[in-house]
């Protein structure tokens, strides 16, 4: 229902084991290469294990999308089989004839030698995968294990995986099956995933199917990963229902009272979980109420009241909550060395009204300010003047949509467009092109200059950033990602830093890559994710001045 809404290709939060959307944490990363190891090897068996919704089944897809072409594989699924239907699954998978009134267990397992020997013969592999392995009772163990004895005089004809919950383990530590147990070689127990994980993850689903990666913020994103655990399953279920929410709400940011609404609907989880009971509450306001009244009554200690107000109000800590516009921040002298900002020559006037009564103006509508951002990039304006994140891909730019402090906002160095509030909940945008003398530059129709103040005290942090990537469709770069923008970020973070990255796959985004991404972070005041998303890839931008992009005027 969300899909158009929200300008995805396709559903983003999606159950299904689809490995086009595997997000490759360092966690899969790790369980991908033991897989692969315990193939390469050859013989024996390879358990994987991990909790419920962790991603185990999706890792095996994204395994099988990388095996050998020379390989079988037989796939198990439903595991709660008896010895004669678990072998007769096998010769399905694999393709092998068999009579239907001859089932016995040596009938089967001859079939299974004779083809396993003409496969090697033919230079091919066989693996059989179960998945769910800890529903396989102790009988169907022990004939799997009797498997892994068909052998040549140098290796093993049939390579087993067993993909199953933390019972498995359990299960396969029993002194029963102690000789399975000596035949696996290798092993991994795959964890959820952690905070950053988390985020680089939603944001990874938003992308490949082509929606805006910030579309949850900061907070909401804390919130998902203290409901799931870090769980990848849970957190598809709680974004596709924070999704919903926000459609039938009509909003385009997901804020956390949207994800404690998805958790409560689909989890059962109530959004209030550390919050005092209804009753409790109630003989809380009972009592506040009973001793306002003596207090009241009693003049004396309504005088000692107002003098212990009056000293605490002259303290720091009770001041900073006075209802005024925030002090205003410093701001940088100037732009980045080889930036040229785009408005140097800009002649602003003082507008003559005050911002919030200029804010009024129903002009002031996200879509003008696009039109003015369109002008400032010098792309070109569509006939029917109408424009969206999902048109300006189409000029070359993509949408950076988030909540920021003022600072922060500052450091991005770009033309952006802020977000305000009417007391009518009616929403207005006004497009920043700098800051100079504490007066806010702002572009709508004509150029207008406001006391930075003014702004801070009306806007609601939320802003829209349109920017160019340096290398086509290139907005996020993530560790385990194999490509020709790896090399990039390398070439880079090298130039950068000063300090010249070498790896034997230089197409791979490894963890050396990762702590020279987290280096550059802390360089520039970013969050330390590892992860080259658009706020990391707007500041090489700001260093090295490559797209000439235009820029904030910056001046005191």
């Amino acid at each position: 229902m969300y899909k158009q809404y929200f300008h995805f290709d396709e559903l983003p939060f999606s159950i299904a084991p689809d490995p086009h959307f595997m997000f490759m944490s360092e966690r899969h990363q790790e369980g991908l290469a033991h897989l692969l190891y315990g193939i390469n090897m050859g013989g024996g068996f390879v358990a994987l294990t991990g909790e419920v919704g962790t991603g185990k089944t999706t890792l095996c897809r994204c395994l099988l999308e990388q095996l050998p072409e020379n390989l079988d594989i037989a796939l198990i699924l439903n595991p709660k089989l008896n010895a004669l239907e678990l072998l007769s699954t096998l010769c399905d998978e694999l393709g092998i004839a068999y009579e239907k009134h001859w089932q016995t267990l040596k009938y089967f397992i001859d079939s299974i030698n004779q083809h396993l020997l003409n496969a090697y013969s033919n230079g091919r592999r066989t693996v059989l995968l179960i998945d769910e392995a800890q529903n396989l009772s102790l009988e169907v163990l022990e004939q799997i294990r009797l498997l892994t004895n068909l052998e040549t005089s140098k290796t093993k004809l049939l390579q087993i995986i067993l993909v199953g919950q933390p019972e498995l383990k359990e299960l396969l530590n029993q002194q029963n099956l102690r000789q399975l147990n000596q035949r696996i070689t290798a092993r991994y127990h795959l964890l959820p995933l952690s905070i950053t994980e988390t985020r680089a993850y939603i944001q990874h689903r938003l992308l490949v199917c082509k929606g805006n990666p910030n579309l949850f913020t900061e907070r909401a994103i804390r919130k998902i990963y203290q409901y799931s655990s870090g769980v990848p399953r849970i957190i598809n279920i709680i974004c596709d229902r924070a999704l919903l929410g926000a459609y039938a709400s009509n909003v385009t940011s997901i804020t956390p009272a949207i994800i404690n609404r998805a958790a409560h609907e689909t989890l059962g989880i109530s959004h209030l979980p550390h919050r005092l009971n209804a009753k409790l509450v109630l003989m809380l306001i009972c009592s506040s109420a009973v001793l306002a009244y003596i207090l009241y009554q009693n003049d004396s200690l309504t005088h000692a009241t107002k003098l212990l107000s009056v000293k605490a109000a002259s303290t720091p800590e009770i001041q900073t909550k006075v209802n005024r516009p925030p002090a205003v921040p410093n701001v940088p002298v100037t732009p980045p060395p080889v930036a040229q900002p785009a408005q140097e020559s800009v002649a602003t006037t003082s507008s003559d009204t005050s911002f919030k009564t200029w804010l009024n103006n129903p002009g002031l509508t996200l879509n003008a300010s696009f039109l003015e951002t369109l002008k400032i990039w010098k792309k070109p304006i569509p006939a029917d003047n109408q424009i969206d994140c999902k048109k300006l891909i189409l000029l070359g730019l993509h949408c950076l949509m988030d909540t920021a402090e003022w600072p922060e906002l500052l450091k991005l160095d770009r033309p952006v467009i802020l977000e305000f509030d009417l007391p009518s909940a009616e929403k207005r945008y006004a497009l920043l092109i700098g800051v100079r003398k504490q007066q806010a530059l702002i572009r709508a129709d004509k150029d207008l200059s406001f006391p930075v103040s003014d702004i801070l005290s009306l806007w609601n942090g939320h802003y829209l950033l349109p920017w160019q990537s340096t290398r086509p469709k290139m907005t996020n770069i993530s560790p385990g990602e194999v490509s020709t923008n790896v090399v990039w970020l390398r070439q880079q973070l090298s130039a950068v830093l000063g300090k010249t990255s070498t790896s034997k796959q230089p197409l791979l985004f490894d963890d050396s890559l990762k702590n020279q991404v987290i280096s550059f972070q802390h360089q520039q005041h970013l969050s330390a994710d590892g992860v080259a998303g658009a706020r990391t890839l707007i500041q090489l931008d700001n260093i090295s001045g490559a797209l000439n992009s235009p820029h904030l005027l910056l001046k005191e």
